[in-house]
């Protein structure tokens, strides 16, 4: 039985590359805090009842932003994503919907969140070392 079969273990670190994933986006988002028109996207929560399930992986194609770009699928029609509507934020009078202290508080909730599932991904990886008379 090879390591990534343990469903705790393969839960884990798809727990971990989905918050890589989301550190990308939020960064994208500040990046384009001033960019007219921009919304700040999100990636729809991880849940682990569907990891269990198996993995559902939806190909994830690239927005066209500039017309000698490749065409690919717009950021609201992206099965992984959720445009967030700006509950309580301000929009700037160009249409820009990211406010710089909200994504601060999404980037440090996600870097907490990387953390707990690398400290138990560690300690889980230590006890099966232990298990198996590994030190």
């Amino acid at each position: 039985m090879a390591l990534g079969d343990l469903s705790l273990v393969g839960f884990l670190k798809s727990k971990m590359h989905w918050h890589q994933g989301r550190q990308r986006v939020l960064a994208e988002n500040v990046a384009n805090a001033d960019t007219p028109g921009y919304r700040a996207v999100d990636l729809k929560p991880m849940q682990f009842e569907k990891h269990l399930r198996g993995p559902a992986i939806a190909s994830i194609a690239a927005a066209q932003t500039h017309d000698v770009h490749f065409p690919g699928a717009l950021q609201s029609e992206r099965p992984g994503f959720a445009t967030s509507s700006g509950n309580g934020w301000e929009i700037t009078p160009e249409g820009n919907a990211v406010v710089l202290e909200e994504q601060m508080i999404k980037v440090s909730g996600n870097q907490f969140e990387y953390q707990l599932a690398s400290t138990l991904y560690s300690r889980s990886l230590g006890l099966l070392k232990t298990a198996l008379g590994r030190s």
